[in-house]
């Protein structure tokens, strides 16, 4: 059985693209996951929600997927180039820990976020420190194809050796050249080189080495991923996800090293996350003010109030940020729950129906439309508000229709039922003996009772099952 088609927009060549699996019915996606010298700001997580979707969408659709997300735990550079210290140093530095600490106390955050932003766990988690022998068996490749020169004890990639070099972000390799600034770096051929390997650290007190064919050593950021990709992916593989600032430099050379060392497509489809921004500036952790989930659930915000937030806008273009903009999701989530919860008290006693009618099936059809259609989330949540408004449909099929609708969403519709509410023992207590003066028709102490409760500011409804307390 044929699967249903989803069009994405595929960076590599700027247009909408059907996915057509290598292996028909499976994914193969590789995510660039965080690097943990610090915490996520929010703008961060907001790729991290993107991927979720991606990821939901496809199993909702009947595809098999392989989920693959990298911790980078060395080798990352303060600039995506080869400038600056390692942010794990920068981490070490700043918390006086050894950098394995660094690294699993904000791998463990990371985690704890994506669980209350309720982002699934990739299939595998895969971390730089773990997959050294990768990176240094891909480096020999570029080697023997003449594409990685030693030079200064650093290895180097030659971006001359890429045919294509650029095109993801269709950059210009001679305009690249001559607009190049003064070299940081000058082991390399040509300003555009990038490091696969330090051995000739320009930084004290590199704590992460390992021994390697140039010397002992580190990696650098760009082969970490083409590696570990490789390793659970295979060499060619449908999908590779990341923020859009990954584009000019951290993707491109991922392309250039992959390519060259295999002589095949490294990634089909190239998607990535847009900006989010405050005031026209993409959020970022340089400028020192950054938002981070923790801040947010400090304030009273509902965590899915903020992955509401990043469902009204379409992936790739930009999210403006405000506070504001964050209470009126949460108002909306909100209102959300409440129309559900309201609908499951109309559906009590009904069982849902085994095929849904034609209404709703058109309903479902339209939601479907939207995702199939470059994840169109803002499209996909006005069919769910107008699920919640037709009154022409049974509440048990509403019902129905958004709890499969949250499979991709992921707002926690199932969760949304009515809370009972806490009273205090001794009103509870007071309420047990009323109905035991009730069941002996002792309606004199019953009514002394309801009075009681009442001076503790309760109300008692009777009804057919019993009585139950409320709050005045």
């Amino acid at each position: 059985m044929s699967l249903p088609t989803l069009s994405l927009y595929n960076t590599l060549g700027k247009k909408l693209e059907a996915l057509v699996p290598l292996t028909p019915g499976q994914v193969k996606l590789y995510c660039c996951g965080p690097t943990v010298y610090n915490f996520q700001h929010i703008g961060n997580l907001r790729t991290y929600v993107f991927e979720d979707i991606l990821v939901r969408s496809l199993r909702y659709l009947g595809y098999q997927v392989t989920h693959v997300m990298n911790i980078t735990d060395v080798g990352h550079l303060v600039s995506d180039a080869d400038e600056g210290e390692d942010k794990m140093l920068v981490a070490m530095k700043r918390e006086g820990k050894k950098s394995e600490e660094v690294a699993k106390y904000y791998t463990d955050i990371f985690f704890e976020h994506c669980t209350m932003l309720n982002i699934k766990r990739p299939d595998v988690v895969c971390k730089a420190t773990e997959h050294i022998q990768e990176m240094i068996d891909l480096i020999s490749r570029l080697e023997k194809v003449g594409a990685a020169y030693q030079a200064g004890g650093n290895v180097y990639f030659d971006v001359t050796k890429s045919a294509d070099y650029g095109k993801l972000a269709e950059l210009d390799l001679e305009s690249l050249r001559a607009g190049a600034r003064i070299e940081v770096d000058s082991n390399k051929r040509n300003p555009m080189d990038f490091a696969l390997w330090f051995t000739k650290s320009k930084f004290e007190n590199q704590e992460l080495q390992w021994d390697s064919p140039w010397g002992r050593g580190y990696p650098g950021w760009h082969i970490e991923c083409s590696a570990m990709s490789m390793k659970y992916l295979g060499e060619s593989f449908d999908i590779h996800c990341g923020g859009i600032d990954h584009i000019p430099v951290h993707h491109t050379n991922e392309i250039a090293q992959s390519e060259t060392a295999t002589g095949v497509p490294f990634s089909k489809i190239w998607l990535h996350a847009g900006f989010l921004v405050v005031s026209g500036d993409k959020m970022s952790k340089s400028t020192g003010e950054f938002l981070t989930l923790d801040l947010l659930t400090k304030k009273d915000f509902n965590p899915l109030a903020y992955r509401l937030l990043c469902l009204s806008a379409n992936y790739g273009g930009e999210l403006s940020w405000s506070w504001q903009a964050l209470e009126n999701a949460q108002q909306t989530l909100k209102r959300l729950e409440q129309q559900v919860v309201t609908l499951r008290k109309e559906a009590a006693g009904e069982s849902p129906a085994t095929e849904l009618p034609p209404d709703a099936e058109a309903l479902r059809a339209e939601f479907e439309t939207h995702i199939k259609s470059n994840l169109n989330m803002p499209r996909a949540m006005a069919v769910v508000h107008q699920t919640l408004k037709d009154s022409t449909l049974p509440p048990v099929e509403r019902i129905q229709l958004l709890e499969q609708f949250d499979q991709i969403l992921g707002l926690g519709v199932s969760t949304w039922v009515e809370k009972s509410e806490e009273f205090p023992a001794d009103a509870l207590a007071l309420l047990q003996d009323r109905e035991q003066a009730r069941t002996s028709k002792n309606w004199k102490r019953a009514d002394e009772i309801r009075d009681a409760l009442a001076g503790m500011g309760f109300l008692v409804e009777d009804s057919k099952s019993g009585a139950r307390l409320k709050r005045k």
